[in-house]
C-alpha cells in the first residue's frame, strides 16, 4: 500500500511501524453498502491483488456466489514499490486496469475523491455507475458479496449460500475476532517489527492461536461447527501463504502448518473446494512478499520453495 495526503504520495507503504518498533496496521476509510436495491449486475468492479490475504478472501466469496458475470475484476502486478500497487501487466494473470487504464491504484483513490488522505489497499469494492469507491475493507465487502446480489444469482446452490447464518454470527464473529488480530494480522505484526520485544509479543500469540484453531478442528469440521462459514476462509487465506511466505520470509518458524495435522488438514479441504484453487496464485503471493519487502529481504531473490501437493488426498471428513 501507498500513503497519499491529498493526493500526493508522502510515504512509503511500510511507514506504519510505531517508535517502539510495533507494526500498527491503518483502518480502510471508505466503509459503505451496497442494499438490495443497488445491486446491479456489471455495476460494481473489485480490483484485488493475487498476492494479498484481505483481497483472496473477496475474490473467494465472489467465486462460491457465483458473482463473476455480475462483478468484474481488474488485477494489480505483484511487485509493489514505494508508490504502491500498480497496474503493470508483464506479470501472467495480472490484468492491467480495465475500467481506467490507470497506471497506478492511488488513482482509482483520487479518482474517487480528489483531495482523499490515507492509506491505498487492495481490495477496492468500485460503483462503476457512480465512479466512487463503495469501500476499501475486505471484512465489510465478504459480507456485501454474500448477500446483496442473491437476487441475481441464477445458480440455486450460489444463491442459496450463506457463509454468515444469523444463528452462527455471534460465535464467527468471535472466532474472528481471535483469528484477525492474532493470525491474519500476527503474521504481519511478527514479520514487521522492528525490535525483539514486539516480534517475540507477536511471535507468541500468533502460535497460540495457532494452537488453539488445532484444537477446535480436532473436535469440529469447521471452525463454527459441521458447515463451511466465512470464519473458515477467513483463517484460510493465511494458512495457504504461511509455509510458501510467512515461515521464512515474516520468522515465523515455530512451526509450520504442515506441522499441525487438522489445521493442514483443513487447509487441504478448502483449497480443494469448488473454484477455491483457481483464485489462488502462489506466484503472486511468493513474488510479491520476497521482491516487495526490501527491508526484509535485500536481495529481493524469491525461493524455489517449499514443495507442496495441495491436491492430495485430506482426512477431515473424518471428523
Amino acid at each position: 500500500m501507498s500513503l497519499l495526503i491529498k493526493g500526493e504520495i508522502k510515504e512509503d507503504w511500510f511507514d506504519k511501524v510505531s517508535a517502539d518498533g510495533e507494526y500498527v496496521r491503518k483502518d480502510s476509510q471508505f466503509r459503505n453498502v451496497i442494499t438490495a436495491d443497488e445491486a446491479e449486475k456489471d455495476r460494481y468492479h473489485l480490483y484485488v491483488s493475487y498476492a494479498c490475504p484481505w483481497a483472496h478472501r473477496t475474490l473467494i466469496f465472489r467465486k462460491l456466489k457465483k458473482l463473476e458475470d455480475i462483478i468484474s475484476v481488474s488485477v494489480v502486478h505483484p511487485f509493489m514499490d514505494n508508490h504502491g500497487w500498480d497496474f503493470n501487466d508483464d506479470f501472467p494473470a495480472a490484468t492491467g486496469d480495465s475500467l481506467y487504464n490507470f497506471k497506478r491504484m492511488h488513482e482509482i483513490y483520487t479518482k474517487a475523491q480528489a483531495d482523499y488522505s490515507g492509506i491505498v489497499t487492495v481490495p477496492v469494492l468500485w460503483d462503476k455507475k457512480e465512479e466512487t469507491i463503495v469501500n476499501n475493507e475486505s471484512s465489510e465487502i465478504i459480507r456485501i458479496l454474500n448477500s446483496a446480489f442473491n437476487h441475481l444469482i441464477e445458480d440455486e446452490d450460489a444463491r442459496k449460500l450463506d457463509l454468515y447464518p444469523k444463528e452462527k454470527q455471534v460465535e464467527i464473529d468471535k472466532v474472528n475476532n481471535l483469528v484477525y488480530e492474532n493470525i491474519n494480522n500476527g503474521v504481519y505484526r511478527t514479520g514487521f517489527a522492528t525490535t525483539q520485544k514486539f516480534y517475540e509479543k507477536a511471535y507468541n500469540r500468533l502460535f497460540n492461536a495457532l494452537d488453539e484453531m488445532e484444537k477446535i478442528l480436532s473436535q469440529k469440521r469447521y471452525l463454527t461447527g459441521e458447515k463451511i462459514t466465512e470464519a473458515d476462509w477467513r483463517l484460510f487465506v493465511t494458512l495457504i501463504r504461511f509455509d510458501e511466505v510467512y515461515v521464512g520470509h515474516f520468522k515465523c518458524n515455530k512451526k509450520r502448518i504442515y506441522d499441525y495435522p487438522n489445521l493442514y488438514n483443513f487447509m487441504l479441504e478448502l483449497y480443494q473446494w469448488p473454484g477455491v484453487a483457481d483464485t489462488t496464485f502462489l506466484d503472486h503471493i511468493k513474488y510479491h512478499y520476497y521482491s516487495s519487502h526490501d527491508m526484509i529481504n535485500s536481495t529481493r531473490i524469491v525461493p524455489l520453495g517449499p514443495e507442496q501437493d495441495l491436491m492430495q488426498k485430506h482426512n477431515r471428513e473424518k471428523i
